[in-house]
């Protein structure tokens, strides 16, 4: 009976053991990879592709540096791969960092214009032929590498700090890049630091438990975008919850996805 008793004994430790074995497995592979990020690679990639099709309607983000256009939501022009704009003055960040890779080049001019009517959302000084010069350089390699350099600089590495700190995986880190593309860097409550501080607070102990803190902070998230006109449509919440719902916390493709009423795939 004794001996029977020792083998259930060693059958249940074994059980544990590997459950334990299993959760934490689950739960290394689900977070935060630091050769694994939203950084570089195919995850790249992916990305880039989900947050343009909410920004330029396209999963082709490469061919994105030389958009510019006024979507009349009160940030002036909105330009380049994620969407720079004039009233935030990461656009003017952009050329200034163009100019140090090509100096004199034909954006420079409207630098001084470009310091004036940031925080507004106003072209005073730019015109029509800010726009057409803008697509002139659009396909210059120091351009694109401008841009690549203050999108990692201003936006990526801030979500991969803060996505490392709470252990997120691929799915938590677009998330988080897409927040801060639409939202800006800040850290009002408007901003993407305002609206992580209070989804942390709110999930508390439940910051653990990747899926249930995503949802909260979609849901913090979803409020700020309701006070914005141009921000009425949640399809970007959506899409995030659906992959959430499915469970691929490393973005593995294939994808598929509703933006805007557009339908989209990632094979």
């Amino acid at each position: 009976m004794n001996k029977h008793k020792k083998i259930l004994g060693i059958f249940i430790g074994i059980i544990v053991v590997l459950l334990v074995g299993t959760f934490v497995f689950q739960r290394n592979t689900n977070g935060y990879q630091s050769q694994n990020t939203i950084a570089t690679g195919q995850l790249r990639k992916t990305t880039f592709a989900l947050v343009s099709s909410a920004e330029n309607s396209t999963t082709d983000y490469q061919n994105q540096y030389g958009y510019i256009e006024d979507i009349k939501d009160g940030r002036g022009y909105t330009a380049g791969i994620i969407g720079f704009t004039t009233k935030n003055g990461d656009l003017r960040q952009v050329i200034l960092k163009y100019q140090k890779l090509r100096p004199n080049n034909r954006l420079v001019q409207y630098l001084p214009a470009l310091k004036k009517i940031q925080g507004t959302a106003s072209h005073k000084g730019l015109g029509p032929n800010f726009v057409k010069d803008w697509h002139k350089v659009a396909n210059d390699k120091r351009f694109i590498q401008a841009q690549d350099d203050i999108l990692n600089q201003q936006y990526m590495q801030p979500v991969l700090k803060a996505a490392k700190a709470d252990n997120l995986g691929a799915l938590g880190q677009y998330i988080y890049y897409d927040a801060i593309v639409v939202h800006g860097p800040g850290n009002d409550a408007s901003s993407f630091g305002g609206i992580r501080r209070k989804a942390k607070k709110l999930a508390g102990s439940s910051t653990s438990n990747q899926a249930a803190y995503l949802k909260t902070f979609l849901k913090v998230r979803s409020k700020v975008m309701r006070q914005e006109k141009a921000h009425q449509d949640l399809s970007r919440i959506k899409t995030q919850q659906k992959f959430i719902n499915e469970k691929n916390f490393q973005l593995k493709r294939p994808l598929s996805w509703t933006m805007y009423g557009d339908k989209y795939r990632l094979k």
